[in-house]
């Protein structure tokens, strides 16, 4: 009896990326092609993208069969578009993969060995980030060493979303459903056996990065408030701080008072401590107010997306057509 061979799906979140989608498609069909014990599904998701993104997926999927498209119905962002793509993947396992090929998929085959060993989760750590400005390695370098330092889970550095998934861990991430999502911590929060295979970063292959510093701080705000409630407990730290050294600050105008007799202080000295005092308790409320926020998003369970469509009917009877 022939052995049924198993199924991997590379999933490919892509957002504006028409620039890059047929180089992907090339180098992923050589894989695919040398790696004859496999079958494989590539399940490409359309964030909401404005270019010609979608129409590309749509012709790779009539040339290929193993191509697969999801189109949400509009822009969720990276994160979501992932849970998206994990949702409705089909494999033994995933790949999750960029399709700016940053991240070199002929490491496929190493991941795919290291699974057959046993791992459930096979990473690529960057050993070089070609392409990237010292200004961004070193704040990405400070933000996973200051997370690390205030949360009882083992960050993974220097990684990004380019991984092997078995099921189970894929299952894993699919029952978490929360709406503001930082999956590389969800990555190391579910756990199970990991392997990393270490790698240089390539530049972008064509096209802009996605990824401005504005978009990279939000992400790293949802990190910080979804794995660790330290910044919350910072604020109570400072406030008693503050509060004691305003308690002897008091003691030491009464005793200066009793002493001397009446002094009137400083307007300088007394707006130095009003706009402190008014700045500490700003900040305090800002970092509640992230807390409070991200409560209130998840207490509305929203579904986390809408399909606009998966694959497509026509589309599919054409390439069956074609065999």
């Amino acid at each position: 009896m022939k052995k049924n061979k198993k199924l991997v799906t590379i999933l490919v979140p892509a957002y504006n990326e028409q620039d890059v989608l047929n180089m992907l498609y090339d180098r992923l069909k050589t894989i695919m092609d040398n790696l004859s014990n496999y079958d494989f599904e590539v399940l490409l998701v359309n964030d909401g993208s404005k270019d010609d993104t979608l129409k590309i997926m749509k012709d790779l999927r009539l040339k290929d069969s193993r191509i697969c498209y999801l189109n949400l119905s509009r822009n969720y962002g990276k994160e979501t578009a992932m849970i998206a793509g994990l949702d409705y993947a089909k494999g033994d396992c995933v790949i999750i993969i960029d399709a700016d090929l940053q991240d070199p998929p002929e490491l496929i085959p190493d991941m795919l060995t290291y699974w057959e060993e046993g791992y459930d989760d096979v990473y690529a750590k960057r050993k070089s980030r070609k392409g990237e400005s010292f200004l961004k390695k070193f704040t990405s370098k400070m933000y996973y060493k200051t997370l690390q330092s205030i949360t009882n889970i083992e960050i993974q550095k220097d990684t990004g979303d380019f991984r092997l998934l078995d099921r189970r861990c894929v299952e894993a991430l699919k029952a978490i459903r929360e709406s503001q999502r930082y999956t590389k911590g969800l990555f190391s929060w579910i756990g199970y056996n990991k392997k990393e295979i270490l790698f240089d970063r390539d530049p972008r292959a064509a096209g802009q990065t996605k990824w401005n510093y504005g978009k990279l701080i939000n992400l790293s705000i949802d990190g910080l408030t979804s794995f660790t409630t330290a910044p919350l407990r910072w604020a109570a730290i400072m406030g008693i701080l503050v509060s004691l050294a305003g308690f002897i600050y008091m003691l030491a105008i009464i005793i200066k008072t009793l002493i001397y007799g009446i002094d009137v202080p400083g307007y300088s000295s007394t707006m130095v401590v009003i706009l402190f005092l008014g700045g500490i308790q700003l900040i305090f409320l800002g970092v509640i107010g992230e807390y409070l926020g991200r409560t209130f998003n998840e207490t509305k369970s929203r579904p986390l997306y809408f399909i606009e469509r998966y694959n497509e009917e026509k589309e599919t009877n054409e390439m069956l057509n074609k065999r």
